[in-house]
């Protein structure tokens, strides 16, 4: 288990990104979401494939680190960017109503724009006594991982299928001691038998029993003396997570032979799912560490991408809607768009209170206004409408009453605070969520 230092995710809050699982793979689309200014939450549940190596290999600037390590130094440079990592384990996925995705965790849901997934496989080790307690260390699978670390030394390769033929030509570039134990595999064919004897590479028949100190235990009692045993093993993609909202994985082939399952994606690391990447080994079992990582950063930036082209579209959608120019057409099309009266709640409310100063806010064509002036209030209108605030202040005049008009968005530049004995908002014309953020700068303008 990697030990993660425990934050406290943000419930009330809809991240940017959700990103399940804080291998390489996440941590670098973490990278580079927080980079580009995404709020990131990195949800990990400490138990990376790689735990039982000692060291990461051909990850060019850190080569030989412990894979401990490796993550510890990817959440420290995560977090310089606002990133936060938790410790835990994701129990499922949902899309909600509202197009975001729910992720629960501990019973908690978290909310999220768009989700990473990086939770890696599982390997299913041979049923062999001994293998599993040596898994990384004395038995390895990988010759780029672990090949350097047993060079020269007296090497099996434990019979599974057609790809231990291969697996065998690989390790005899670093040693030329190597034996196949042929246990469950097809016979050879004449050509593997040749090519391997071409290479020295000698084979023996019979089943392995086990792995022990000494080397590799036949079913005939023998023992084969062995340094280190190359194994294969099903690598499956670990993805509950994303069977939760509808995807399944494929089974993944080498050399005619069923290796493993993975979760297909574009090459961003886009699922079948909008709004879902994958990255790493969960959607491709025969990346190492380095190219896990840069799936990670070339998903973060596809899920950049998305989001901004989704931020353009509902940012043209508001303004269509809400936007300066917007209201000053809707004020065009009429000579007079509202009654002219104030409001009912505003004359409800205020007409037993002593005058002060007052702000109206979203003042349209000034009816609320006009009548707190009337009343001796000290006013001061806002609008976005330009037309408006002319036609606001043009029966000002008429009517004797002084008013100031002035035009501004609050959004961008709220009131300030304690500045006003009254203010009044009557059928604001916003979407809720900024509508909140305004009303809360608005209470606190009240003296």
């Amino acid at each position: 288990m990697v030990d993660v230092p425990l934050q406290t995710p943000q419930m009330d809050k809809t991240y940017d990104v959700v990103v399940v699982g804080g291998g390489a793979a996440g941590l670098s689309g973490a990278m580079a979401l927080g980079r580009a200014r995404r709020s990131v939450l990195v949800i990990d549940a400490g138990a990376p494939r790689n735990a039982p190596a000692a060291h990461v290999h051909n990850y060019l600037g850190r080569e030989g680190t412990s894979p401990e390590e490796l993550l510890a130094i990817g959440r420290s440079e995560v977090a310089q960017y606002g990133v936060a990592v938790i410790a835990g384990k994701v129990a499922a996925a949902s899309r909600q109503d509202d197009g975001t995705f729910g992720v629960t965790l501990e019973g908690q849901q978290i909310s999220a724009r768009r989700l990473l997934v990086t939770t890696g496989l599982a390997d299913e080790l041979p049923d062999i006594p001994g293998v599993a307690e040596a898994w990384g260390r004395t038995v390895l699978h990988c010759p780029y991982c672990h090949g350097w670390e047993v060079r020269d030394q007296a090497l099996g390769i434990l019979g599974q299928g057609a790809l231990s033929i291969h697996q065998a030509q690989l390790f005899r570039q670093l040693s030329k001691d190597v034996v196949v134990f042929l246990h469950t595999a097809p016979p050879l064919s004449d050509d593997e038998a040749e090519q391997l004897a071409a290479r020295g590479i000698q084979v023996v028949e019979g089943k392995v029993v086990g792995w022990e100190a000494g080397g590799v235990r036949m079913s005939s009692g023998e023992l084969v003396p062995r340094q280190a045993l190359v194994v294969s093993t099903r690598a499956d993609a670990s993805a509950e997570v994303l069977a939760s909202i509808g995807l399944e994985t494929a089974e993944l082939e080498m050399g005619g032979q069923a290796v493993g399952s993975y979760v297909p994606a574009d090459q961003s690391g886009l699922t079948a799912v909008p709004g879902v990447w994958v990255a790493g080994n969960v959607s491709d079992p025969r990346a190492q560490v380095l190219g896990s990582a840069a799936a990670g950063l070339q998903a973060g930036a596809a899920i950049n991408a998305d989001l901004i082209a989704e931020e353009a579209r509902l940012a043209v959608e508001y303004d269509r809607v809400f936007g300066a120019a917007a209201w000053e057409t809707r004020y065009r099309e009429q000579a007079t768009r509202w009654s002219g009266n104030p409001n009912p709640e505003l004359v409800a409310e205020t007409s037993d209170l002593a005058p002060g100063t007052a702000l109206d806010v979203g003042c349209g064509e000034g009816a609320d206004a006009l009548w707190l002036a009337g009343r001796g209030w000290r006013v001061t209108a806002t609008d976005i409408s330009t037309v408006a605030l002319a036609r606001a202040a043009a029966r000002a005049k008429q009517e004797g009453l002084d008013v100031e008009w002035r035009h501004a968005d609050l959004l961008a530049a709220p009131p300030p605070a304690a500045a006003y004995d009254l203010v009044s908002a009557q059928f604001m014309q916003l979407p809720a969520t900024e509508r909140v953020s305004l009303y809360g700068h608005l209470a606190a303008a009240v003296a």
